[in-house]
């Protein structure tokens, strides 16, 4: 399943060192060439790492002038236009803050989109809120437990059907201890039987909680599995 990390790079504590002074009317955009060579691919990607944890803090776009405009001073060898060492912990803090706010809302709509789940034709709810639906009966054994080693393939989504990870597209199914993943695969693999494929909805508190996996999973985020159950061990 998912290992990514929540990493803020020197360079976002940097951009966000401008952030009490009012940002300049912005330049025309420069006209960027296709990316033809290694170094403009690279740099592009530098662009694109730095966007991805900037993703969290759901910047407006006057918030989005003042980071880059931290960036044009950095880059440039300017003073910091406040002191870093006093408003560079606040990263963190605001980052809190507004994941927690993103965290409410997400689980509300995830709510709703679970209720509309379970009252599918055929689907179940587990205690924990995880509702499962077969798509594909399966005629094989069950998971005996936690302690079970299963191989799947699965697709994870979003809500709104954006994928996340996918085994089937990278070709190779994976193994994995049911003990060992999030609690609603846990659970919901459990109930599946060899040759079985399914559907789970998973209420954030069974999945990635209010902290999210971000930039990829969002806070709060209720997620969508559809899995085959290919073996048990």
């Amino acid at each position: 399943m998912l290992t990514i990390r929540r990493t803020l790079p020197f360079a976002l504590v940097l951009a966000v060192a401008a952030c009490q002074q009012k940002p300049a009317e912005p330049a025309a955009a420069p006209q960027v060439s296709p990316l033809q060579t290694d170094d403009q691919k690279t740099l592009y990607t530098v662009g694109q790492m730095l966007g991805r944890n900037l993703a969290p803090f759901k910047l407006t776009p006057e918030e989005l002038q003042i980071v880059k405009l931290g960036v044009d001073d950095a880059v440039a060898g300017k003073p910091p236009a406040v002191p870093i060492e006093q408003y560079g912990p606040r990263i963190q803090q605001m980052l809190q803050a507004r994941s927690a706010a993103s965290a409410v809302d997400n689980k509300a709509k995830g709510a709703e989109f679970a209720k509309a789940a379970a009252a599918e034709a055929g689907a179940r709810t587990l205690p924990s809120g995880v509702v499962i639906r077969t798509l594909t009966p399966g005629t094989g054994a069950k998971p005996s437990g936690p302690g079970a080693t299963v191989k799947v393939h699965y697709r994870g989504t979003l809500t709104d059907g954006k994928e996340f990870d996918s085994s089937i597209a990278r070709g190779e199914p994976v193994e994995f201890p049911l003990a060992g993943v999030v609690p609603c695969w846990t659970q919901g693999v459990a109930e599946m039987q060899v040759g079985e494929k399914a559907r789970l909805v998973c209420p954030s508190d069974t999945a990635y909680r209010d902290e999210g996996r971000p930039p990829t999973i969002p806070p709060g985020a209720t997620l969508v599995f559809e899995i085959e159950l290919l073996a048990v061990k």
